[in-house]
């Protein structure tokens, strides 16, 4: 890519992850466009859909969640490795307000320019829910998909005015009942 099409890509995601963290997913690509100082064409050519974009600003995010679950299957707690996989995850989810529905999609949709990122992530968060379960920290009757639907409701939660202030209660409530109870360690 040359110097000025990179200057360009680069500027583009920043004011876009700007804009989407400020209004949404509905944010004006014309918009971020006029605000990174390029044209609409040059938007498309470098994301040709809003779902390339959203794959863009989420990829660096989704890729540094994969290497965290990777970096946390070490950890000595299962469970405190998957509860805190699991704060982060929906932490990245929410810095987007409204990509959840892309994000849900995207798992169903090979096609999908957000497939991969979230088949990624969804299998890093499954990995250590299995070495939980595994290990008797967790409950057995959940899996990677339904640790993944979970994050992303919590997200979601995140995103709606009415109920933002609850999202940390309702974490806890989430992650108390994945874990099990054990005893506790001498």
């Amino acid at each position: 890519m040359r110097a000025d099409a990179r200057r360009n890509y680069e500027q583009l995601l920043a004011v876009a992850s700007v804009v989407v963290t400020e209004e949404g997913a509905d944010a004006s690509l014309r918009d971020i466009a006029r605000r990174a100082g390029v044209g609409l064409g040059t938007m498309y050519r470098h994301f040709p859909t809003r779902e390339a974009l959203f794959e863009a600003l989420l990829r660096t995010g989704f890729d540094e969640l994969a290497a965290k679950a990777g970096d946390l299957e070490a950890a000595p707690s299962a469970g405190d490795a998957l509860v805190s996989w699991l704060r982060e995850f929906v932490a990245c989810a929410h810095n987007y307000r409204g990509v959840i529905d892309s994000m849900v999609a995207a798992i169903e949709d090979p096609d999908s320019a957000l497939h991969a990122s979230c088949t990624t992530m969804r299998a890093a968060g499954a990995r250590l829910l299995d070495r939980a379960q595994a290990e008797g920290a967790a409950r057995t009757d959940i899996d990677g998909t339904d640790l993944y639907a979970l994050g992303g409701a919590l997200a979601w939660v995140g995103d709606q005015p009415a109920l933002a202030s609850r999202v940390d209660h309702l974490f806890a409530l989430v992650a108390e009942t994945i874990l099990t109870k054990q005893p506790a360690r001498p």
